[in-house]
């Protein structure tokens, strides 16, 4: 299934596409897309409906992100080897974990303001995995078995926030709209191997970072495995995977985002996104 919440900012509506491609109203059905909304039993309910019963919306309306909410935003850094490789950093031996705020969650195509003060804004398309069912202390074997779907991400940075005050990247990361997300929140039915699916983003229509997951050091089941070691993942969470090589920290000299810069984005299978950005 490919699930989607559209509408004005804050009235969005869950909606589910028919085999026709058209929008299905579910808001008179599950409360919203997130948390136990997206459990894989709310899942299998969506699944049960008769999508001819609901509502057809309009094309043409607003794409919001695809999660109501998430009550966690996980990251995983330098998971990449060639993005490792152009920032300099040797390859992790473990995940590099941490955290964007929740609040940085917007549409896929909303415009991005960029923040008071920042001047180091930067681009990361990334594979987005949405937690489907609790997960603690699982096997690298039972790990996709959690997931309840796939989405893209763009994980954008403001790096001199991540990089050069100290503390966690968390700062970096968080900005108001810097965690765009959608537009489809794609079920595991329709990705068959979430280490091969290509992934690329392109600046003012010039292509800068092409690359796919086959490249990640970590694996999306070995990440999962990994961070229910440490904690418990739960319905709803939002895990970004890394982003390929061709980040602006990463060009010689580096490029930044500027108001008036276009990003396109997308992930095989799950969709684009397109972003403009705005001064603060």
């Amino acid at each position: 299934m490919k699930l989607m919440r559209v509408g004005p900012k804050g009235e969005e509506r869950p909606v589910v596409l028919d085999g026709q491609g058209q929008m299905r109203d579910l808001s008179g059905v599950v409360p919203d897309l997130g948390g136990q909304g997206v459990s894989l039993e709310a899942l299998e309910a969506i699944r049960g409906l008769d999508l001819a019963t609901l509502p057809v919306l309009p094309e043409g309306v607003r794409i919001g992100a695809c999660l109501a909410g998430v009550p966690n935003f996980f990251c995983v850094g330098l998971n990449y080897a060639k993005h490792a490789a152009e920032t300099g950093a040797q390859p992790p031996k473990e995940p590099i974990l941490f955290s964007k705020a929740a609040s940085a969650l917007a549409g896929p195509n909303d415009a991005v303001t960029i923040p008071p003060g920042s001047e180091k804004s930067d681009w990361e398309v990334e594979l987005g995995v949405v937690i489907g069912k609790t997960c603690w202390q699982v096997s690298e074997a039972e790990a996709l078995s959690h997931v309840a779907g796939y989405c893209v991400v763009n994980d954008l940075s403001e790096r001199a926030w991540q990089m050069e005050h100290g503390g966690q990247w968390i700062k970096g990361k968080s900005a108001p709209g810097y965690g765009p997300c959608g537009p489809y929140l794609v079920t595991t039915d329709e990705i068959s191997d979430p280490q091969a699916l290509s992934l690329s983003l392109a600046l003012n229509g010039e292509t800068v970072q092409d690359s796919d997951t086959s490249d990640m050091i970590f694996g999306v089941a070995e990440i999962i495995a990994y961070m229910s070691r440490f904690m418990e993942l739960v319905p709803g969470d939002l895990i970004a995977t890394g982003t390929p090589a061709g980040v602006g920290l990463g060009m010689k000299p580096p490029r930044f985002l500027r108001a008036g810069d276009v990003m396109e984005l997308s992930v095989e299978g799950l969709g684009t996104q397109r972003q403009e950005m705005v001064a603060g």
